[in-house]
């Protein structure tokens, strides 16, 4: 059945193959021109892949939330294994008012909650399956968490979402024919019962050891025919046709490559259809012929769940709007996860954050230097005129005249305004036109460049260096495969915000903070107290022998500006420690407290064994788990460790030592040290850990340091 709010795939790239087909080089500059456009006056015709309606409503949105709640959030875990008891989920001060309202507060727009993650386990009472709120003592098993969330989004004026994961680790068929009707059943009461749903998020992970009923088993699925998932597609669209699907192959919207919140610079919205890779999810493929933005995901914390030992630890107003420059700011669309705690709201220092990043945010925008500017063209194509790039309607578009060598837009703001960001869109339903571009600035003796970059798409920012004064600001042309339609063109001056400081200890316990701007104070306490402006000044490396913990603010004295709180929460140092044995060479590495250092070994030692190291803690201590750091840059067919064993004990043989096992949840996505809590705390000098295989199927493996929890 062919939906009416997206060409085929076969269309759009037929249509870009014969539009590309048609570009021209013109002197000046890179121009072409489409052969539906050749001639002044003639109708304006899409350039390549355009986005259906669906998409185009979900660009407009620009930022929303993710929430991550679900029976994890109990168990202190981020993949749960599907045997978890729903007794254990009771958020007895649960509020989905709160949760969203701090969504709203960061200027978020939308909301997707995770009605089920890979666990299996329903925050809606289901009907097919028992594994689900309605068998936790939350409102005595009348709860539904997903309800909850949609009429609090209607409430407070939020798009609604909901995350489904394929993967079902509690599900006795899983990886049979049978699990298929049972997640297309879930899917439709996720579907039906919650009014309109603007995304339908399907996570990438798929597959592997689980619950299932009891069996205890890995089972290995191949997702594309086994969810067949153009139907599933086709099934979301049917029920909720404004619905963008996010990640399959066939989807509204793609991974943008990362969990960092970090598009690549272009991002384009346009894709091949030759095979996803990280890469080509980051950047994009101009001239690709299927309309597929990039979403990026991103968390507030470390983690996608909450966990205490994060509290502290939340990204600062000045890292959120840093990401958001790097994925709005490049034409991608930001998903900005929330984590509400065991409670059931999301934590005062993570709403703290949240609010001064919106605030900065409406600040920033509040003020449009290029309010009552007078817009002027090198050219223009019928009614098109430069002045419509400033009333804020995002139909109306200037359009250059057709063949002109570099086309050029100019603002004179009437009078010299200081300005660091330049906010430029291209009018989507005519496609991605502009190849590549230059900011001027007109001073004193001419006009000089800016700034300079390729792609404009949804939405560009251009974040200055500092600050600059001009009267006169013009966006050039440089290279375009058809003539530009220009929506908007602004300038505005970011409000400041200070990064926490740095802070780093080394083998011997030494303490030392930095900040990323010079000039910078910083304040800071190691008594548990929140650092103010009043607290000891940090000027010189300290030590911090034992375990402790290290709160800093970085301050501006001359702007009266103070940072978030940063915070560190250091354990026993490794002054100490040695490397026992290790199944590779260079294994000190891993205990260097250099976090871009890595120790790459094979998945199988010489001796058939999987890899291991054991480590020397110089004396006996209460070990509650350890600390991983993924390898920073691993080489050519080395990858993360999924899944661990330890042994514990004094006797450096560690013959009859207790044992412990576990997996690394979500390591090949996410790059965040890995904290691994034992079931019970064991003493002991000597810990060996051992890697029983690797997030992709690697033969190699790359781990950046290993820590150890005491406390």
């Amino acid at each position: 059945m062919t939906d009416p709010l997206r060409p085929s795939r076969r269309d759009a790239i037929a249509f870009t193959a014969g539009t590309l087909g048609a570009a021209m080089a013109f002197p000046g500059g890179t121009f072409a021109a489409t052969i539906g456009a050749a001639t002044t006056g003639a109708a304006l015709v899409p350039f390549g892949a355009t986005p259906s309606k669906r998409q185009l409503a979900w660009h407009r949105l620009e930022q929303t939330a993710f929430v991550h709640f679900t029976i994890n959030t109990f168990t202190d875990r981020e993949w749960g294994y599907g045997d978890e008891d729903p007794a254990i989920f009771d958020p007895k001060q649960f509020d989905a008012d709160q949760i969203v309202a701090a969504a709203k507060a960061a200027n978020l727009r939308g909301l997707i909650v995770t009605a089920k993650h890979h666990d299996g386990f329903c925050l809606w009472p289901s009907k097919f399956t028992k594994h689900s709120i309605a068998s936790s003592p939350y409102k005595n098993g009348k709860g539904d968490i997903v309800g909850e969330l949609a009429a609090a989004c209607r409430r407070q004026g939020l798009k609604f979402g909901i995350y489904l994961s394929p993967w079902d680790r509690n599900h006795p068929d899983y990886g049979r024919p049978e699990y298929i009707t049972f997640f297309r059943n879930q899917l439709r009461e996720l579907l039906t019962q919650y009014g309109p749903i603007y995304e339908v998020f399907f996570d990438g992970a798929n597959g592997g050891d689980g619950y299932y009923g009891g069996a205890r088993e890995v089972r290995k699925i191949d997702a594309v025919p086994y969810y067949d998932w153009p139907s599933i597609i086709a099934f979301v669209h049917a029920l909720q046709p404004m619905a963008c699907t996010f990640d399959p192959v066939g989807a509204d919207l793609r991974w943008v490559g990362n969990e960092e919140g970090e598009a690549g610079d272009p991002c384009w919205a346009t894709m091949d259809d030759k095979g996803f890779t990280e890469e080509k999810g980051n950047a994009g493929v101009r001239g690709g012929g299927i309309w597929w933005p990039a979403e990026a995901d991103v968390s507030t914390r470390y983690g996608w769940f909450w966990h205490a030992y994060e509290d502290g630890q939340s990204r600062s107003p000045a890292n959120l709007m840093k990401i958001y420059f790097e994925t709005v700011g490049r034409s991608a669309g930001l998903l900005l996860n929330l984590a509400p705690d065991t409670r059931g709201l999301v934590t005062d220092e993570d709403v703290a954050n949240l609010t001064a990043f919106g605030t900065a945010m409406r600040a920033m925008y509040a003020t449009d230097l290029s309010k009552g500017a007078i817009a002027s063209a090198s050219s223009v194509r019928g009614g098109h005129d430069a002045a419509l790039v400033l009333d804020g309607n995002p139909e109306s578009f200037w359009v250059s005249a057709d063949r002109a060598p570099v086309p050029t837009l100019t603002l004179d703001l009437k009078q010299p305004r200081l300005f660091d960001v330049v906010r430029l869109a291209e009018h989507l339903p005519l496609g991605l036109r502009v190849d590549r571009f230059a900011i001027d600035a007109q001073g004193p003796t001419g006009w000089t460049e800016i700034a300079s970059k390729q792609g404009i798409g949804s939405q560009r920012l251009i974040r200055l260096d500092a600050p600059i004064t001009a009267r006169r600001v013009r966006l050039r042309i440089t290279a375009a495969a058809a003539a530009p339609a220009i929506t908007e063109f602004g300038v505005y001056l970011a409000p400041v915000l200070l990064d926490p400081p740095h802070i780093v200890r080394d083998r011997e316990g030494v303490v030392t903070l930095t900040s990323d701007s010079p000039g910078l104070a910083i304040a800071y306490t190691t008594d548990g107290s929140a650092p103010t402006i009043a607290s000891p000044r940090y000027t010189a490396p300290f030590a911090m022998r034992d375990a402790g913990i290290v709160q800093a603010i970085s301050i501006h004295a001359a702007k009266g500006a103070v940072s978030s709180v940063g915070r560190r929460n250091f354990d026993i140092r490794k002054s100490d420690w040695k490397i026992l044995r290790a199944s590779a060479p260079l294994a000190e590495l891993l205990i260097d407290e250099k976090n871009r250092t890595d120790w790459v070994a094979p998945l199988i030692g010489p001796d058939g064994k999987p890899c291991s190291v054991t480590i020397d803690l110089g004396r006996s201590v209460a070990l509650r788990g350890f600390v991983l750091k993924p390898g920073w840059h691993a080489p050519q067919g080395a990858g993360d460790p999924a899944a661990w064993r330890v042994r514990i004990g004094d006797d450096p043989a560690l013959a009859d030592a207790p044992q412990e096992q576990g997996e690394f949840s979500n390591i090949a996505a996410n790059q965040a040290p890995q904290r691994l809590a034992f079931a019970r705390p064991h003493r002991g000098r000597y810990i060996e850990i051992a890697f029983t295989r690797t997030a992709k199927g690697e033969t190699r493996l790359a781990i950046a340091e290993i820590g150890v929890l005491t406390q």
